[in-house]
């Protein structure tokens, strides 16, 4: 499935700047970033419930958000850019 994740962590303290890096990180561990804090992810089910556990545990519910948006079809139906689009289909065909 293809889902869109975005998220706005509370950074004015040393432990909201640690734990947006975390989030960050786990997020690239499933997609790629398309934004500073929205993240385009292409994943299993099975994937998606370790992402989501693992996000879980580092979002503080209390400060921060997070959204998981799915979107249905391809993303080429699902997705309009207006600029600069850093999006990479990486189970297209490679070309060197």
């Amino acid at each position: 499935m293809n889902i869109v994740v975005t998220y706005d962590v509370n950074t004015e303290t040393k432990e909201g700047r640690r734990r947006l890096r975390r989030v960050a990180k786990i997020c690239e561990d499933y997609g790629q970033r398309v934004q500073y804090s929205v993240f385009e992810c292409s994943v299993e089910p099975m994937q998606m419930d370790a992402m989501l556990a693992a996000l879980s545990d580092e979002i503080n519910t209390e400060l921060d958000s997070l959204r998981i948006y799915r979107l249905y079809g391809q993303r080429s139906g699902a997705v309009y850019t207006l600029g600069r689009d850093s999006y990479r289909d990486f189970s297209a065909p490679l070309v060197i």
